[in-house]
This record gives C-alpha cells, structure tokens and sequence, in this order.
C-alpha cells in the first residue's frame, strides 16, 4: 500500500519538557544529533517527493501532517509555505489535507490566521482540559505550561472553529475518566483522539504488570469503557472520538482503522529534519534507533521506503501477528493493537499488545453496548 500520510517534522524540538515524553525523555536518542529545524532545501525536497509518490500511485488524496517538537517554533509562515509547495505539486485532482499537531502553547490569532488561509488546520495536544490534569507539561524552566495552552485551546475554538482539528489525549487511568472527557468537552473539540500511553513488555506503561496472567487487572479498559458509556449514552453527539467509532466500525464489519486497530496496513511515513525517511515515531518507545530506515528524501524515493522490512512488516496485516493473535476471535477488530506496544527485548514486535487485556475489555464492553442497540432492530 502506498504511503497517504506523511509526517514532517519541520521542528526538532520543543519549547516544553513533560516528563512522559517518549520522544526526548524515552531510549530513543537519535534527535540529538539532528538540525533543531528542517531547512528550507529539506522541506523543498520533500514536497517534491510527495508529489512524485502521489504521481506514482495515483493517489486521489494526501495528509500532510506539520509535527515536531513543536512545530509551531519555525512559524506559521514556514508551515503555510511547505502547505503551498505540496499542494502545488501534487497531481492535478489530489487533494491535500494539512494539519499541524501543537501544544497550543505558541498559537495566536495572527498565526491561526496564517495556517488557516493555507488550509492547515490545527490539532492540539493537552493531558485534559483543567490545569490539574496538566501539571506534568511544563516548560524547561518547570513553569506550567496550562495558562498559554488553555489560552491558545480557547482561542481556537472561540475565534478560529473552522480551522480547529481536535484535540489529542494520552489515557491517564488515575485521572477520573468522566471528569476529563467533560473538562476536554468544555474546549468544544470536534474531535477527540485517545490514545494509549506507548509503553512494552519491557518497559510496561504504569500500572501494568510485565507478563500477562489470568485475571490481570485492565485500568486502561476500565478507564476508556467509562468515557465510552458517558459518550454513547449522551443525547446528542457531543464530539467524535475516533478510538470509539473505529471500534465500533469494525465490530459491524465496516472498514476502518487506527494504528491501534484493525487490520489494515499503516500507511504513514516520517520525514525527519535532515531528510531522513523513518518508520512512526510510537517506535522510538521500543529501543535507540528503531524508527531508522538508512534512508533520505535527497537520494530515496518513498517507493523504496516502502520495501524497507520495518514498513513491510507493518503493512503485513495478520502475517505479521503472534499466534496467540492469529487465533484470538476479536482478531479482525484489535488486529494485535498498535505496534510499539508489541515489542519485547528479547523477540522483537511478534507478541500480543502490552495492552492486550485493556483491548479485549474495551472492545467486548463495545460489543455488548451495540447488542444492546440493536436488539430490537427488525433482521
């Protein structure tokens, strides 16, 4: 499957250091030793290597995603002109769908301008939506950094809601479930993502245990089943949120899926700020060096990213799956949930999720909650 998604570091670096942060605080070290900011012959030529992959596959659309670090540090300006350059050179009739991933902390009303009149809309990363769920995004300094980011979430959604993407959560199981979808609620996103903090066998995320067992404890499905039935039961929908409706999706047999989902291949590519072409950054969890692929946007096509063993092991589907994966009934749903949270030291990424238990309890809860729908639907 070609590449549809393709991630651009356009910043290095971040003007905060929250404590969790797999990128700069976990075992991967290879941004040390990278520009702090992707010049402008890096982002040149990655625009044209877009269109080129766009070309060859006859893609009838493209997501270009502006990330970092925080990519608002090289200025709304640079986003817009690296938004313009792929639009400009992708076939005629691809679409391009631009977002830029930021802490909030750096937007403005000028600056929301400036990405909105270049079609880039604007995702937002926060723990929650009080300034006790926040307290671990601090900027190098320690100072909190909740007073800019709620400022820039609110500025977002009151003066800038056409331009506003949503908003990106990592499940924290100790923070009350319906208190944060609700706190999250109040900065009127239009779409919520939920994610599982990237933790492995080997280094297991907090609260869970290294080796599965009967009767493990499930804190993360508790937690996402709790916010599921507080945003399934609600008169009207209040916002999406993703991890729900693919669940959902899939359970009827509909096509979707996340990285933590599904079957189907990931399609996603990292253009990092000295050109090269690595592998989802979720792998920077596992070990130093494992989102490398010795390639670069001056000397590589994305065609021969695509044959790099890493990428073709994650466009595999169930092939790449332990058997203990392969045999489980709710494979075509979990589909051995997300990558990174399959490594362990000592065989690599064939295993069952870390998160194996909390997938099973989240999907069953969905299950019966759909059942429970359509129990009276005529056959």
């Amino acid at each position: 499957m070609p590449f549809g998604q393709f991630i651009v570091k356009v910043h290095g670096r971040c003007n905060l250091a929250c404590r969790y942060c797999y990128l700069y605080e976990g075992p991967d070290r290879t941004w040390r030793d990278r520009p702090s900011a992707a010049s402008p012959a890096v982002l040149d030529r990655t625009a044209d290597r877009i269109a080129e992959h766009a070309a060859a596959h006859g893609l009838g659309s493209v997501a270009l995603v502006l990330h970092g670090g925080e990519p608002l540090l090289a200025g709304p300006g640079r986003l817009a002109a690296l938004a313009d350059a792929v639009r400009e050179r992708v076939p005629e009739g691809c679409a391009v769908r631009t977002t830029v991933q930021t802490n909030a902390t750096l937007l403005t009303d000028a600056g929301i301008d400036t990405l909105a009149r270049h079609g880039i809309r604007v995702g937002i990363s926060l723990d929650g939506g009080l300034a006790a769920h926040n307290t671990l995004r601090t900027d190098h300094a320690g100072r909190p950094s909740w007073p800019a980011a709620s400022r820039g979430a609110r500025l977002l959604a009151d003066h800038h809601p056409e331009a506003y993407a949503g908003i990106l959560t990592v499940v924290d199981p100790r923070t009350d479930p319906v208190e944060m979808y609700e706190s999250l609620l109040a900065l009127r996103p239009p779409a919520l993502d939920l994610l599982l903090p990237h933790g492995n066998w080997s280094s297991p995320p907090p609260g869970l245990a290294a080796a599965p067992g009967p009767g493990r404890p499930t804190p993360y499905g508790d937690w996402l089943c709790t916010v599921f039935d507080r945003w399934w039961g609600a008169p009207r929908r209040e916002t999406r949120i993703r991890l729900f409706e693919e669940c959902s999706a899939l359970l009827l047999g509909l096509p979707a899926a996340t990285e933590s989902l599904g079957l189907d291949p990931v399609n996603a590519v990292v253009i990092e700020t000295d050109g090269s072409i690595e592998q989802v950054d979720s792998l920077k969890s596992a070990y130093d060096g494992a989102a490398a692929t010795g390639l670069d946007v001056f000397h590589h096509t994305f065609d021969e990213a695509l044959r790099h063993p890493g990428v073709a092991a994650r466009q595999a589907g169930a092939g790449a799956l332990a058997a203990a994966c392969r045999a489980c009934p709710l494979l075509t749903v979990c589909g051995g949930g997300h990558y990174a949270h399959r490594y362990r030291a000592d065989n690599g990424f064939r295993n069952p999720s870390v998160y194996c238990a909390d997938l099973e309890r989240l999907i069953r809860h969905v299950a019966d909650r759909l059942a429970e729908a359509t129990a009276g639907d005529p056959p």
